[in-house]
């Protein structure tokens, strides 16, 4: 089993390397992930210039590491056209310091890259821990350990794509798993002035983040201290709103034909 490890916080950072060892034991590994913080992309691909791919030295031995000078979504597509040493049949990312909840998962370059695999007909799994520090790896680590064997033995079959959220507490404390889906709620982003004499400048940033804690959805999962897995999918087709488009219809066609 061909497995790419990737991540949106880049090769430095401790959560992919606790992920691609835990990983090893399931398949062969590539870490393909870019060489810098790439936060908040999303599904950003670099169009616009060519993008740079190093060979750096790697922390886990028989595992080669490739630092990508682009977005997560570009590592993926560089790992799935020949920078895997064959077909790729996982893509996992992370391990992300920070849960990607509710719509957060649109704009997190953690699920971004996963959605890639997913376009790719790939599964993928985003993985990511509810803390902003002092992550505690391991848990994620054997939870995507456990969830790659499935595929890798034919249990989970086809192009799914889960996201995968645990609260940041040891293994033993964590209470339970659930099937998931996204909560509904929103971040209170923060905007910062900064001082200049020719322009302005400004930070965006995350700010606190506030959903509603519905029973079956992941925000609610992590404050049953549960491991929270939403399978996700790109179908984003507002199918609740087409009833109320049948007069949009009958106008604009009256309308063009004037």
């Amino acid at each position: 089993m061909n497995i790419v490890v990737t991540n949106d916080d880049g090769l430095h950072t401790s959560g992919i390397w606790a992920l691609a060892r835990a990983l090893c034991a399931v398949g062969h590994v590539t870490v393909v992930a870019p060489d810098r913080e790439q936060s908040g992309v999303g599904m950003g691909i670099s169009f616009t210039r060519p993008v740079k791919v190093e060979e750096m030295v790697s922390r886990i031995e028989g595992v080669k590491a490739l630092a990508v000078e682009g977005t997560p979504a570009d590592a993926v597509i560089l790992a799935v056209q020949g920078f895997s040493p064959g077909p790729v049949d996982l893509v996992v990312s992370g391990i992300n310091e920070g849960a990607n909840l509710g719509q957060n998962v649109l704009v997190s370059g953690t699920v971004g890259a996963c959605f890639q695999a997913h376009f790719w007909n790939i599964p993928a799994i985003a993985v990511s821990v509810a803390t902003l520090k002092g992550a505690q790896f391991d848990p994620a680590a054997q939870t995507a350990a456990h969830l790659a064997t499935l595929f890798r033995d034919g249990v989970l079959t086809g192009p799914l794509l889960l996201n995968v959220n645990l609260p940041n507490v040891p293994l033993a404390e964590i209470k339970g798993v659930s099937i998931t889906r996204l909560a509904k709620g929103k971040y209170f982003d923060t905007l910062e002035k900064v001082p200049s004499h020719k322009h302005d400048y400004y930070w965006l940033a995350r700010g606190k983040s506030e959903w509603a804690m519905d029973e079956g959805t992941d925000a609610w999962a992590m404050k049953q201290k549960h491991i929270s897995i939403t399978p996700l999918h790109m179908d984003l087709t507002a199918e609740t709103n087409a009833p109320h488009l049948d007069e949009v219809l009958t106008r604009l066609r009256a309308g063009l034909r004037g």
